[in-house]
């Protein structure tokens, strides 16, 4: 990428996806600890798993309720950079291919893929604040670690780790829908049923 389009390729998109995980993240990561709390019964020392995997669940699904367009703008713009120099690209910016997808599309466009996108940032949510919040607590209660930045980095790790492994499936059939033309695929569902009889359940897992 850098032999052929320059050293700035590799920051492609960068606006669009800091619009992305902005609003994303300070929805999901930000309400996650309150969302919690509200469905902790009055009383009760912890929060179990349930409780937890429901409050990821619910974020995650606030997120991409109020931030679907930035993650199609994302998706859509880096694609069109990927045509290469000397192409014609679709959006001339971040803000533009905003303007672009409303006007060819409507405002359902900029809202295309949401179901899959629900289900793949509940997933990512759950494996990814649920598995923190277990693993730090692990930690602490075993006296391995006590409550400081070592801690929290073998736990965000860890958690990383599990949301990539659980949620690439849904990731890369919610990429290639967003990203397809207009009647390609019926639906997600059929999306992801094509992308296992023509390319093998192998990719799911590509990338």
């Amino acid at each position: 990428m850098v032999r052929t389009e320059g050293p700035r390729s590799p920051y492609n998109g960068l606006v669009a996806g800091l619009h992305r995980q902005m609003s994303f993240a300070s929805i999901r990561i930000g309400l996650y600890d309150s969302v919690k709390q509200f469905y902790t019964p009055k009383g009760a020392d912890n929060s179990n798993i349930a409780i937890r995997i429901l409050a990821g669940c619910t974020t995650g699904a606030m997120a991409v309720t109020c931030a679907q367009p930035t993650d199609v703008v994302k998706v859509r713009f880096q694609a069109s950079v990927r045509l290469g120099p000397g192409s014609h690209r679709k959006y001339s910016g971040t803000m533009d291919a905003y303007r672009t997808i409303a006007r060819e599309e409507g405002f359902r466009g900029l809202w295309k893929g949401t179901w899959p996108n629900i289900t793949r940032n509940a997933i990512v949510n759950c494996a990814e604040m649920v598995t923190y919040d277990i693993i730090k607590e692990k930690l602490l209660d075993s006296r391995l670690l006590t409550d400081n930045f070592p801690c929290h980095f073998v736990s965000a790790f860890g958690a990383g780790f599990c949301a990539t492994v659980v949620a690439s499936p849904v990731d890369v059939v919610k990429t290639r829908y967003m990203n397809s033309p207009p009647g390609q695929y019926r639906s997600p569902l059929d999306c992801m049923l094509k992308l296992v009889v023509h390319e093998g359940p192998t990719a799911f897992y590509k990338g």
